[in-house]
């Protein structure tokens, strides 16, 4: 076997290795989330809930520059283009990293591998006293360069897309409690408040937007400014309806409540047409594995016996 060869079965054992622990961290996160939403909340996070739901967070005031040298120097080399960062950033805001120096430390980390995945198959190489021809080298050097590009924008990416899908699944249930509260008597603040605090265990995601709904609201942004952030953030279209909806029956001076309840039907009737529509992709994805694995099983099992048959007849036959 070819050194190249060894080189290529190395790099797709790693990658399925990778890809089990990402799978099997997957996993445990996801049964981590079941047990903490079935442990319920204690009367110290309840405290905690209720003071970060109520009052006005420091991080809303935070210093939106970055502190450290390394990163800022990194930030002005790299991220000279203010529309570039704002994309970046706003990129890293919806994969849930909305640190200030979050742009900076995305292209640190993405420079990093970029040159340093080549780097180290090049030491290993002399380590090992192993060479490659110079198209070989090239050619593993720029797999790993693009790799090394690449995968912090598909991690975030992917990060991205699974906070979103969050939303998207905890959002009609934040809503109906809006509703409740506000046909209650409660401001649409107050509602936001109280949802934000009571959904902080079970849908952790939507209870923080709506936290920082309420602590800009606090902060003395109009209604409209805030929830307009709301949408920016999420990049959810039943956020972006629900705010619209909200900002149009302000401004009409209809009734909130009304309104309310007339969209979280049509949420649920919404969910309920994604929910059916996922259940009727069902037998067009089992016909994939009974096509590749169980049916030629049953065509062997039935066309055996005739075709052993068939050479027990024929086979004296064709000696003579």
């Amino acid at each position: 076997m070819s050194l190249f060869s060894i080189i290529v079965l190395d790099a797709i054992i790693f990658a399925l290795i990778v890809m089990a622990i990402w799978f099997a961290s997957r996993q445990v996160a996801v049964a981590r989330e079941v047990r903490r939403r079935l442990r319920g909340v204690g009367a110290g996070a309840t405290a905690g809930v209720t003071k970060s739901a109520t009052g006005i967070s420091s991080s809303l005031f935070r210093s939106q520059s970055v502190k450290n040298p390394f990163l800022s120097f990194v930030q002005d080399l790299f991220l000279n283009d203010s529309k570039e960062r704002q994309g970046i950033s706003q990129n890293l805001h919806q994969a849930g990293f909305d640190q200030p120096s979050a742009p900076a430390v995305y292209k640190t980390v993405q420079f990093m591998l970029a040159v340093g995945l080549p780097v180290l198959v090049i030491i290993g190489l002399q380590i090992s006293g192993k060479s490659l021809s110079q198209l070989q080298m090239v050619m593993v050097i720029g797999v790993l360069c693009l790799i090394g590009y690449m995968g912090p924008r598909y991690y975030v990416g992917n990060r991205a897309k699974a906070r979103k899908t969050a939303l998207e699944n905890q959002f009609p249930d934040a809503l109906d409690l809006t509703v409740v509260c506000v046909e209650a008597g409660l401001p649409l603040e107050a509602a936001f408040i109280r949802v934000g605090g009571d959904t902080f265990e079970s849908h952790p995601r939507i209870s923080e937007e709506l936290r920082t709904v309420t602590q800009e609201l606090q902060a003395g942004r109009t209604r409209v400014e805030a929830l307009r952030g709301f949408a920016n953030r999420t990049q959810v279209e039943a956020v972006k309806a629900f705010v619209a909806l909200l900002i149009q029956t302000d401004s009409l001076g209809g009734s909130i409540a009304l309104s309310l309840r007339t969209y979280a039907s049509e949420m649920r009737n919404h969910r309920m047409l994604k929910a059916e529509e996922k259940a009727m992709r069902i037998p067009v994805l089992l016909s994939i594995p009974l096509v590749l694995c169980i049916l030629p099983v049953v065509v062997t099992t039935v066309m055996l016996p005739a075709v052993i048959a068939v050479i027990r007849d024929f086979a004296p036959a064709m000696k003579h």
